[in-house]
């Protein structure tokens, strides 16, 4: 399987199944299909509230020896309520546990906002609001507190890899000003809509791995009510174009596109077709032309924007 070498020696799968939005009663049995499928990266977080199913679909392939641990690369992340340096290895113990696992290989911050802190015996994900109201209380704790406490964690063997997710170039460079390493992977939404070069090409010189989130743009966000109303990628005449000339699916061209700039995904379908289809997109070339029609199709459109949820919360997206 194609992998990223990270910046820690750890080896990340180029393709994996991403676990948001993944239903509790189904996500056991999607993480162990995926496992006879051939994935071994899988991508999760406590704010998907599924973890624990997560968990037990691995344990299971575990013990129908379908995989081994030291085979597997599980992502997790760190929620907005636990930047505090003292919540920080509490979260990441509970979500050990919730996973059966005693090391994440890579474990992120989810976004760089920090939020009032919410005990998790009170409520789990504790999401973006308080007490059910569609109001975000910030918590005054500095990211350099955050990713100090996330070094610590990684020492302790909590993560064999940490990284960030959702940040930009300045957040990124103000980092390794007090890192003692610089991340090992930057997590973005990245898709032809938004296709965030400059982001990349500074990730690449500072040799941070990227893992993108919704390659598929708007069609991540249907469901959500979020995606704009923007006509879809795959079905987009570029797309379809390059779809016929290589024999492959819209999906795997998108893929492929950023694969092939490597870039490492994590898309999600629960339909045993697409499942493989997705996890084989790393077998074929695009031309220079290809990538560069793909590319152009950028508007600098961002879906995964809290704007939603808080005014003041655009600014992190």
């Amino acid at each position: 399987m194609s992998a990223i070498k990270l910046n820690t020696g750890l080896l990340m799968p180029l393709v994996g199944k991403g676990l948001w939005k993944v239903p509790r009663a189904d996500a056991a049995d999607t993480v162990y299909n995926a496992i006879k499928t051939g994935y071994r990266l899988f991508d999760g977080a406590g704010d998907y509230g599924n973890e624990k199913e997560c968990g037990d679909g691995v344990a299971r392939a575990i013990k129908d020896g379908l995989v081994k641990r030291e085979e597997l690369f599980i992502t997790s992340k760190l929620w907005n309520t636990f930047h505090a340096k003292e919540h920080v290895p509490q979260l990441v113990k509970k979500q050990l546990a919730d996973w059966q696992l005693e090391y994440f290989d890579l474990f992120l911050i989810h976004f760089p906002v920090s939020i009032a802190y919410v005990d998790p015996a009170v409520r789990y994900p504790p999401e973006w609001f308080v007490d059910g109201v569609s109001k975000v209380q910030l918590q005054n704790t500095p990211y350099q507190e955050t990713w100090q406490a996330m070094e610590a964690i990684q020492e302790a063997g909590y993560a064999k890899s940490i990284g960030v997710s959702n940040v930009q170039g300045a957040l990124l460079l103000d980092i390794l000003k007090y890192a003692k390493k610089a991340p090992s992977v930057l997590q973005i939404e990245h898709h032809p809509y938004l296709t965030q070069q400059p982001l990349v090409d500074l990730c690449k010189e500072l040799g941070i791995a990227i893992t993108a989130y919704s390659s598929f743009g708007p069609t991540s966000f249907v469901e959500l009510g979020m995606d704009k109303n923007t006509p879809s990628l795959l079905k987009h005449d570029v797309t379809a174009e390059i779809s016929k000339a290589t024999g492959k699916t819209p999906a795997q061209v998108l893929l492929r596109w950023a694969t092939q700039r490597g870039i490492a995904v994590i898309p999600k379908s629960n339909d045993p077709n697409r499942l493989a289809q997705n996890l084989n997109s790393t077998d074929f070339e695009l031309s220079t032309e290809q990538l560069k029609a793909i590319s152009d199709l950028n508007i600098g459109l961002r879906f995964n924007n809290p704007v939603g949820v808080s005014p003041l919360l655009s600014i992190f997206a």
